[in-house]
């Protein structure tokens, strides 16, 4: 499909209605979505961690009317009605088409509603790069997941978690009745509404979740193994190969990282549940796919657009967190004092702005903060905030091609750095260093950076970490840093056991 094509689709877009049902629940958003966790294609975009500026919703999306996927240049839609369409186009023009198919306006009687609505939620995965520059395909890509796919719903539960109020959102066509939608959405959360196995741990969720259900084997007191893509002196050796880059001017910056993975032993949900606790994230989210699940507490937004306005928030700089209050604020401030992470933040502002500049207003890309300290449950990191507002002929899809994947988890000058990591990593990292989020009928969207997260399918879970290696850093001080950051995940994969993981 050519992009005049996508550009006519997007004008007969369906107008919509929104119907707003303030619920009267005593219930969490994790509770909610208990009951429909384990139907394929519900997904949960969770603010597990409530900031001063962040994480003040929570949406749960389920019973999409569309759904998503896409692989190499096939596109595959499949609708609520059991209509498969499959179209040859590049992905970001296929989510420009889904996305486009149904327009909701904002009007003041939205006004006091969380800015999702209805849309999108769903992955970009990293390897979408591909399709906007001309990158090497030589990584091994051995989970074979869609490098995009995204759930596309009418009906959203929505939650301010300041306020405590939630909402059924139902987006309907205008002028038809919404209250059979409404109806059956309101029995799809109702308490109880989940079949009571529906998560029994010996045997595959209702639904269909097989690949990522536990395996027959799989019972607490079983001895845990993580395997790695690097050993470690393969790990410490790819560290000193990016130096290597950075002293003949290759490169400024290059993030590499380490696929870490064991067996799963619990349901995917149940896990994700843990997660959540042990590394609670203003950008969380659980994803069911059917065949597979993501669980995700990224503490790291991507974009978010609202009105013309775009925002980033690139994280660089990371040290860990320690339980005595004393050595913890030692942490701190030796974070803030330090040379090379600050350095490392700066490149990445600098990358950011100018991705950003290429959709902005002439003028408009600011740096509206520089390495501020934020501190989760076992790191502190250093972020910035950059924006700038949206041309006029510009959309989030040119904004997202203009800046994909995002430079904090690809080093500086972005291209080369992601040759580099082409060459030194074992395997395509699929849903890690893509995004998660939002892209709303409404035109308000919102991406995180998919750092902190688990890939869920064929048994096992997998996750990476990783970090930016400049001319000044230590090898063995960049290994311990990629545990320091998998902590929480190490610990919600055995915490279900009765013994810990070991590495191999």
């Amino acid at each position: 499909m050519s992009t005049d094509d996508v550009v006519a689709e997007t004008a007969r877009s369906a107008e919509l209605d929104l119907v707003a049902v303030e619920l009267d629940d005593g219930r969490e958003m994790v509770e909610i979505f208990d009951e429909v966790a384990h139907l394929p294609h519900s997904c949960f975009l969770d603010s597990s961690l409530l900031m001063e500026r962040f994480g003040e919703h929570s949406f749960i999306g389920f019973d999409p009317y569309l759904v998503l996927k896409t692989r190499g240049y096939e596109a595959v839609f499949g609708y609520r009605d059991g209509r498969i369409e499959r179209r040859d186009m590049n992905p970001f023009d296929a989510l420009k088409a889904a996305l486009g198919e149904r327009v909701l306006g904002r009007s003041e009687r939205h006004e006091g509603l969380p800015p999702f609505l209805g849309g999108g939620i769903g992955y970009l995965s990293y390897e979408l790069g591909r399709y906007v520059e001309h990158l090497p395909v030589s990584v091994e890509d051995d989970l074979g997941l869609p490098e995009l796919a995204f759930c596309f719903f009418d009906r959203v539960v929505a939650a301010d978690l300041r306020s405590g109020s939630k909402w059924l959102l139902a987006s309907v066509p205008r002028g038809e009745n919404p209250t059979p939608v409404i109806d059956r959405a309101l029995e799809q959360i109702a308490p109880g509404a989940a079949p009571r196995d529906a998560f029994d741990l010996h045997r595959a969720p209702a639904g269909g979740e097989s690949r990522a259900a536990v395996p027959p084997q799989a019972k607490p007191g079983t001895a845990l193994e993580f395997e790695s893509g690097f050993t470690r002196d393969e790990y410490l050796e790819a560290v000193s190969a990016v130096k290597e880059y950075i002293l003949a001017g290759d490169i400024y910056q290059a993030n590499i990282s380490q696929r870490f993975s064991a067996p799963l032993v619990e349901p995917a949900w149940s896990l994700y549940r843990r997660l959540r606790v042990l590394n609670a994230a203003p950008f969380s989210a659980y994803l069911n796919f059917g065949d597979f699940a993501v669980a995700s507490s990224s503490p790291e937004r991507f974009v978010k657009v609202e009105g013309r306005r775009i925002e980033t928030r690139p994280i660089k700089g990371t040290t860990r967190r320690s339980e005595d209050p004393v050595e913890d604020e030692r942490y701190k401030r030796e974070l803030l004092d330090s040379a090379k992470d600050h350095a490392e933040l700066s490149m990445i502002v600098d990358l950011e702005r100018n991705d950003l500049g290429r959709v902005c207003d002439y003028g408009s890309v600011v740096v509206e903060e520089h390495a501020v300290l934020e501190s989760y449950a076992t790191v502190h990191h250093l972020v910035s905030t950059v924006s700038g507002n949206l041309h006029r002929h510009r959309d989030v899809i040119d904004l997202l091609k203009s800046s994909w994947p995002g430079g904090s988890i690809t080093g500086a000058p972005k291209i080369r750095s992601m040759e580099i990591i082409d060459e030194l990593e074992p395997t395509a990292r699929s849903v890690y260093t893509g995004g998660i989020g939002y892209l709303g009928f409404d035109g308000t969207h919102d991406i995180n950076i998919a750092i902190r997260t688990m890939i869920i399918s064929g048994g096992r879970v997998r996750f990476q970490v990783g970090g930016g290696i400049v001319a000044d850093s230590d090898p063995e001080a960049e290994f311990q840093e990629t545990l320091d950051k998998g902590k929480a995940m190490f610990a919600a994969v055995t915490e279900f056991m009765s013994g810990s993981g070991t590495l191999t």
